[in-house]
């Protein structure tokens, strides 16, 4: 689908027209805007505008929900495109988050409640109810989606029996992105690889399961129509556009789960490669051309999430450095470079956690604490210095991904010689080694910013500044990954068996 806007298409001397697209980027714990400038099948990426997100704790009831700050993300979106506008006319914008979460919104377009973080303790008892309705198997049959509490399905839930009410009212359900592009366009509608990880999304069909939607007593008629990545949603609100000064910006869903984009922008050729989109989850996969659903997949808890272009990311999501970053905070918020270091000096393989344990999950504790404990009750030594905590976690996540990657073969019957890291991880040079270390793979590093990147690149291919299909290619001529080889065999395959014991 693209779109015709001559006056931000802009003339360029001794080239072809340019063209400027707005990428928002939303994380877990920040967010970004940045203005991607598509000129001579070349793209130029500057990030105007950086600004922190994280859970607010409000008294609900008896107790403490954990929401997100919407209007202060939709104050920060509103100061980004500013920044844009002043740089010229601007063709398109386009919002990606994290992924599960989602608003319910009224008759009038009002949203209900408020917008949960996904770490809210409300989805326990969901989660162990849910399979009263449907067996796993049933569920897994449906969806294809790897079980996780967080799941929006268990949030619905809860929903449904805490405040049935909002059900009832509600006559829009969006994901985050969603709700953005409905606030910028006025309309209503999913994009396809974020509605992939509610656990509603029938992968088959590429629409949402009604039969899911039926086992669980949910209003169909609050899902909105599903679009796909490239889709354009129509121009600005008039009013916005007017205040904004983008009369001619068009509104286009890129893919708008954040890993999508990620996944778009892998420098990658070929078969026989697998990514980690790594930041504060470890997204760990590949792209395939179907969904993977047996009983296999489903033994292994493995995911299949909506890619670019109808691909399929069957993938497995590792707690990644979220552990981390919450030991940090714990320490006083002392520099990640200093944690490094620290970590390298540490001797090795001391003790491991599982990073996927419920025990990591929660916020708001002391996550020192917890890996100390964790280690404890496992017989373990216990590590007691920044250092070595460090370097337990992120150890830990290196074993992780090395089986992840050999289930992920044996699922799929695919070969994985090379694994990209892409994200906020692929700068952490001690974690990509010993990634390749105990991966036993070549490990490629970069680009950190690949979800700006894929958000750019499905928003230029949607407005037909880049051609389609064409986007890996633009980013290998942009970026030169940093290559780390595997060292030290031996004394990882040792690790490895004693991890394997450990979980």
């Amino acid at each position: 689908m693209s779109a015709k806007a001559p006056t931000s298409a802009l003339p360029h001397k001794g080239g072809r027209a340019q063209t400027r697209h707005v990428a928002i980027d939303l994380g877990a714990s920040g967010g970004r805007v940045a203005l991607g400038t598509v000129q001579d099948g070349r793209l130029e990426v500057e990030v105007l505008h950086r600004f922190p997100n994280g859970p607010v704790q409000l008294p609900v009831g008896e107790g403490i929900g954990l929401y997100w700050d919407v209007l202060g993300l939709w104050r920060e979106i509103l100061q980004g495109l500013r920044l844009a506008a002043a740089k010229g006319p601007i063709a398109s914008v386009g919002v990606d988050s994290w992924g599960v979460d989602f608003a319910l919104l009224d008759e009038r377009g009002y949203v209900l409640e408020g917008l949960r973080h996904y770490r809210d303790p409300r989805t326990e008892k969901p989660f162990e109810q849910a399979f009263r309705s449907l067996s796993k198997n049933q569920i897994y049959q449906h969806t294809g989606l790897q079980f996780m509490p967080i799941n929006t399905l268990y949030q619905l839930l809860a929903v449904q029996s805490r405040t049935p009410d909002l059900l009832s009212q509600a006559r829009h359900f969006l994901m985050i992105p969603d709700l953005f592009h409905f606030w910028l366009s006025g309309r209503a509608v999913c994009e396809r690889t974020d509605a992939s990880t509610t656990q509603l999304f029938d992968p088959h069909k590429g629409n949402w399961s009604g039969e899911m939607l039926e086992a669980f007593g949910l209003p169909k008629s609050i899902f909105s129509p599903i679009v796909e990545p490239g889709t354009v949603l129509g121009p600005l609100r008039p009013a916005l556009a007017k205040e904004l000064g983008l009369e001619n910006t068009v509104v286009i869903a890129p893919g708008t789960h954040d890993t999508a984009s990620a996944v778009a922008a892998v420098p990658a050729e070929g078969g026989h490669w697998a990514y980690i989109s790594s930041g504060t989850w470890s997204l760990v996969g590949i792209e395939t051309t179907q969904p993977v659903i047996s009983e296999a997949a489903l033994s292994a808890n493995l995911t299949n999430e909506a890619g670019i272009h109808g691909s399929t990311r069957l993938l497995k999501n590792v707690m990644g450095l979220w552990i981390l970053q919450e030991c940090r905070h714990a320490w006083g918020d002392v520099e990640f470079t200093h944690l490094y270091a620290q970590a390298e000096a540490a001797a090795p393989f001391t003790a491991f956690i599982d990073p996927d344990h419920a025990h990591f999950l929660a916020a708001g504790l002391d996550m020192p604490a917890r890996v100390q404990a964790y280690c404890a009750q496992t017989g373990q030594n216990v590590p007691q210095t920044q250092g070595q905590i460090t370097r337990c976690v992120l150890e830990s996540l290196a074993l992780k991904y090395r089986l992840v990657l050999e289930t992920i073969e044996e699922v799929s019957g695919q070969t994985i010689e090379v694994v990209h890291v892409v994200g906020g991880g692929s700068l952490v040079e001690v974690l990509c080694q010993w990634t390749a270390d105990a991966t036993r793979r070549e490990v490629r590093a970069g680009p950190v910013e690949a979800t700006l990147l894929g958000n750019l690149l499905v928003q230029a291919e949607g407005f037909g500044s880049v051609a389609r299909g064409q986007s890996r290619a633009l980013v290998r001529s942009m970026v030169q990954p940093k290559v780390y080889r595997p060292q030290n065999r031996h004394s990882w395959e040792s690790a490895l068996e004693r991890f394997r014991g450990l979980l």
